[in-house]
This record gives structure tokens, C-alpha cells and sequence, in this order.
């Protein structure tokens, strides 16, 4: 299966392929592709919803994360016994909250989507952010996975701020 990229909202005008290609080479940094995983993009109203049920938060928010395994520890990849294991879980994209932070700071919505859903992979890996010191360490993975993006693509992607981390 791969990677499953399915667009369910209408708010936002997606470029599917270059979010395809995107995804493919984070998943090559990040060293998962032989996982399958999920993107849906949705908007404020589904996001919101996603999040006052699984979240308790009545809020839209940029990205949740649903890992397949939920006590990985950050770094270490899924111990797989059999093909129906290889996956990694889903990752729901609020497109609609994505495209009004990058109103507000300038910035391109492809390029910010591409490190909302590298920060959504962290989540699937086990990273987490509840403590500072699970906030630095998700970030030098992040700071990590970008740099070596930008190196293959010529991009300049920098991590989610705290100011950024909605979904928090």
C-alpha cells in the first residue's frame, strides 16, 4: 500500500503530486518506507471534531497524528513479525488552520504542509512534546529530517515553533 494521501476537503486548492513527492522523500530520510501510512486532508470543521473526540480539544488544529504503535520509544522503528504490521498509522492534516497560519506569517502553504506532516511522522515514530525535554528532542529530529530535506530539494523548511504546535 504505501502511502495513502487522500484529500477530503474542499476549502484549500492542493497540489496532490508535489505533496506526494514531498511526503516520499520525508519518508526516506525518516527511513519508513517500506511502512504504510495515511494523509487525509481535511477541514476546520472535520479537524475540530477529530480533535474534541480524541483530543478533548474544541478547536481546529493543524495536525493529529494516530500511531499504529503507541509505545514506541522516539527513534526506534516498529519490530515487525508480519506484512499487516508494516504500517505506521495516520495522519490527519487541518489544511483549512494550515492555510490561515501561513495568512498570518507569510509563508508558503506546500512548504509549511511538508513540515507539519514531518512533525505528524515524529508523532507516528513515538516522538512526543508533553515535557520540555520531549519538545527538544522531537525538535532536533524535526531540525534533522528538514535539514536533509532541504539538502535533497534546495528547499529552506525550518521546524514547527511552539507557537505553531497547536495540536498541543
Amino acid at each position: 500500500m504505501g502511502l495513502v494521501l487522500r484529500n477530503l476537503q474542499t476549502v484549500v486548492p492542493l497540489r496532490r503530486a508535489r505533496m506526494r513527492k514531498d511526503v516520499e522523500i520525508l519518508r526516506h530520510i525518516f527511513g519508513v518506507q517500506r511502512f504504510d501510512m495515511g494523509i487525509i486532508c481535511v477541514d476546520n470543521r472535520r479537524i475540530q471534531r477529530i480533535n474534541r473526540v480524541y483530543r478533548r480539544r474544541d478547536r481546529p488544529t493543524d495536525v493529529l497524528a494516530f500511531p499504529f504503535y503507541e509505545d514506541l520509544r522516539p527513534g526506534k522503528l516498529p519490530c515487525v513479525l508480519q506484512r499487516d504490521e508494516y504500517n505506521l498509522g495516520d495522519i490527519f492534516l487541518g489544511v483549512e488552520c494550515v492555510m490561515q497560519q501561513c495568512r498570518e506569517t507569510s509563508q508558503d502553504l506546500h512548504q509549511t504542509l511538508t513540515v507539519v506532516t514531518a512533525h505528524g511522522i515524529c508523532h507516528l515514530l513515538g516522538y512526543r512534546h508533553e515535557t520540555e525535554e520531549d519538545w527538544n528532542e522531537m525538535q532536533q529530529k524535526e531540525s534533522y529530517v528538514l535539514s536533509e530535506f532541504n539538502r535533497l530539494t534546495g528547499s529552506r523548511l525550518e521546524p514547527l515553533t511552539k507557537r505553531y504546535a497547536h495540536h498541543t
